[in-house]
């Protein structure tokens, strides 16, 4: 019964190491996320001229297009939010 509780006790010990990128991969992967983040902004400019071109169009008569250009805004705003936080978002759960 000792026997068991011992090797109970050693067993649930998992090794635990941290997070650690494979040699030679750290410019890779620094460089992906920067072009990650510049795709970003770039959508992110994108999404917001289409979201005002389409209140500026919906403006006369169109209000079906004014309420769907500014429905949209908070949606790039989210995608936008999401993206800057996506880091520490997986780090949490991760670690």
């Amino acid at each position: 019964m000792i026997l068991f509780d011992v090797l109970s006790v050693v067993l649930a010990q998992a090794p635990n190491p941290g997070p650690e990128a494979p040699p030679g991969m750290e410019a890779v992967a620094n460089q992906f996320i920067g072009w990650g983040k510049w795709i970003l902004v770039v959508a992110g400019v994108l999404g917001m001229f289409i979201c005002g071109g389409m209140m500026i169009i919906g403006r006369r008569n169109r209000s079906a297009t004014a309420v769907d250009g500014a429905a949209g805004v908070p949606w790039v705003l989210g995608g936008l939010f999401l993206a800057a936080v996506a880091a520490s978002i997986v780090g949490a759960i991760a670690l």
